[in-house]
């Protein structure tokens, strides 16, 4: 049997949207059940558009969530592993760098008058569609070029005239099987004569994915739905280069909530929205030109770059929702929940549970020892991010404390650096068993700690924990807190243990009970009646500081006694 040899093909003009995530997941499962090859290609043809940097963040991406590349271009991850390489020398695996390889087999096409070169000018051809238009007809390529003698055409073509390459499509039906969706046969009045080559010298898509696929053996080839019309094109060019037909299984869309497609735009409609609501005429200091800002709201086809938008957001205190696979990581998620997740957008392991329930929860070793077509479904799959988050919750609680304070704080150091920079790893791992039982993520912890990242002098007091806690009851609790304050300046060291037992002890010869005792204290330095351990929550703040908020805490309460 030919190994199997699946692959994933993103263009680097952006981030890695999780549902090309998902096409790659699936890829390399089907090749790791099969003990076959996966292959990662990078298709950068459109220069304007491609960037190192998006390609960088693409592999990143891609290694985070835990999928290897046997062939494809090298890459070391965080923990010293190198992926990619190329030990069957069918790269580069850049379809920049492989123009040669291209050429050669365009020739092959010219040469049997099964593609031609074409030298209408862009205005030309926009005039032909406006004519069809206008005709209430649909516009196809009429073939003019072919009135030009084949001899002519190639001396034009090899002086340099500007020109396109298109592909002579056969006057007979295609048919494509598919795995998932059958045959699909497409009639050749569907068909123009696509380009194949552009003016600036590079191929179409369609081209370099058909000659890469032949080259590096391509056995499977596994995509979304939307890439269906393509596929008979790609057959057509198949037979007539002489190449074989891979197998076929184009997956189901991913869909918002709303039954809208899942897509990049869907953040920028959230900006938008947001700075309506907002009321914003403006755009924040240092982010866009005015004229840019005013012409951006007005269009709704212009779209911005993705920190522009999150700095938007961020001004206007608004969430935009996790699209790219970075975006997740960003949000504190970790790499097998999102993996399982997107493993159940269209495909279904059809397993049951103990119990008789589907199987939901399975890590990817699970998915690369049972992915198959026939798990794949034809619907579109809907994007549940209430579903999502559960099965995030469930998965940080489940994470023994150590390594989530090391996952907590590996995710600090890219994504939060006040966090690091107040906590230490040793304070994180202190602080993690408390931390933890309050995350659904673990950019959460962020919140949880959100108390001893702001100064003193600006702890924002929560006015009904201030009213319960210190006033109600004829300002007993308030009595209480500045009872404990020379208790507090008192003990040394300033360690949780110490603190606990201080309190504990204090609780216990003052007859309050701990409750009574704890939650004045929390309060003053939190600023709310929610806090990790005490013990932990005012060892971080040092002794220094809780004194301060005491103080701070208590005056402000007496002044509003005073007003009233």
């Amino acid at each position: 049997m030919t190994e199997v040899v699946t692959r994933f093909a993103p263009s680097p003009t952006g981030r890695l949207h999780v549902g090309g995530a998902r096409t790659a997941l699936f890829n390399w499962a089907f090749a790791r059940r099969h003990g076959g090859k996966f292959v990662l290609r990078i298709e950068d043809t459109d220069r304007r558009r491609s960037s190192d940097a998006a390609t960088r963040g693409i592999l990143r991406s891609l290694a985070w969530m835990g999928i290897d590349w046997d062939q494809g271009p090298e890459f070391t991850t965080d923990d010293g592993r190198t992926l990619g390489g190329d030990p069957n020398s069918v790269g580069p695996f850049e379809q920049s760098k492989r123009i040669d390889l291209y050429n050669e087999h365009m020739r092959r096409l010219i040469d049997a008058g099964l593609a031609y070169p074409a030298f209408e000018t862009p205005e030309e051809l926009e005039a032909k569609r406006q004519e069809a238009i206008a005709a209430k007809r649909g516009y196809q390529y009429d073939r003019a070029a072919l009135g030009i003698p084949m001899p002519e055409r190639i001396a034009r073509m090899e002086a340099g005239e500007s020109h396109v390459v298109r592909m002579r499509m056969p006057e007979e039906p295609i048919t494509v099987h598919d795995e998932v969706l059958g045959d699909v046969t497409v009639g050749p009045e569907e068909f123009d004569d696509f380009i194949i080559r552009k003016r600036d010298g590079f191929p179409t898509y369609h081209f370099a994915v058909v000659v890469d696929d032949a080259l590096m053996g391509v056995t499977h080839v596994l995509r979304g739905q939307e890439h269906l019309i393509n596929t008979p094109r790609h057959v057509a060019l198949q037979r007539a280069l002489g190449f074989g037909t891979p197998t076929y299984g184009h997956m189901p869309l991913i869909f918002n909530p709303d039954g809208s497609k899942m897509s990049k735009r869907d953040k920028d409609k959230a900006a938008k929205k947001a700075v309506r609501d907002a009321g914003l005429q403006e755009p924040p200091v240092g982010s866009i030109g005015a004229d840019e800002f005013a012409a951006w709201l007005k269009d709704k086809t212009r779209q911005l770059g993705t920190d522009t938008l999150s700095e938007l957001a961020g001004s206007l205190g608004a969430e935009l929702p996790e699209i790219d696979t970075e975006d997740f990581i960003e949000a504190g998620y970790l790499p097998g929940t999102l993996a399982n997740f997107l493993a159940l957008l269209g495909w279904n392991p059809k397993t049951k549970n103990d119990d008789g329930t589907d199987l939901e929860r399975f890590d990817t070793d699970y998915l690369a020892g049972n992915f198959d077509f026939a798990g794949i479904g034809k619907t579109p799959s809907k994007f549940d991010r209430t579903k999502l988050l559960a099965f995030s919750a469930d998965d940080v609680q489940a994470m023994d404390d150590g390594v989530f304070a090391e996952a907590w704080h590996a995710w600090a150091s890219v994504f939060d650096a006040a966090l690091t920079e107040r906590f230490s790893a040793a304070d994180m791992r202190m602080l993690a068993p408390a931390v933890k039982q309050r995350c659904k993520t673990i950019r959460d912890g962020r919140s949880v700690v959100g108390f001893a990242l702001v100064g003193d002098d600006a702890i924002a007091f929560d006015p009904k924990a201030v009213h319960k806690v210190l006033i109600k009851g004829e300002r007993k609790g308030l009595q209480a807190l500045k009872d404990l304050r020379p208790m507090i300046e008192s003990i040394d060291p300033f360690t949780p243990e110490q603190v606990e037992a201080a309190v504990s002890g204090h609780a216990e010869s003052t007859g309050l009970g701990m409750g009574k005792v704890a939650q004045p204290i929390r309060v003053a330095v939190t600023g709310t009646s929610v806090s990790p351990p005490l013990g932990q929550t005012l060892a971080i703040l040092g002794k220094d500081s809780v004194l301060a908020r005491i103080d701070r805490c208590v005056a402000s309460v007496e002044a509003q006694a005073a007003e009233v």
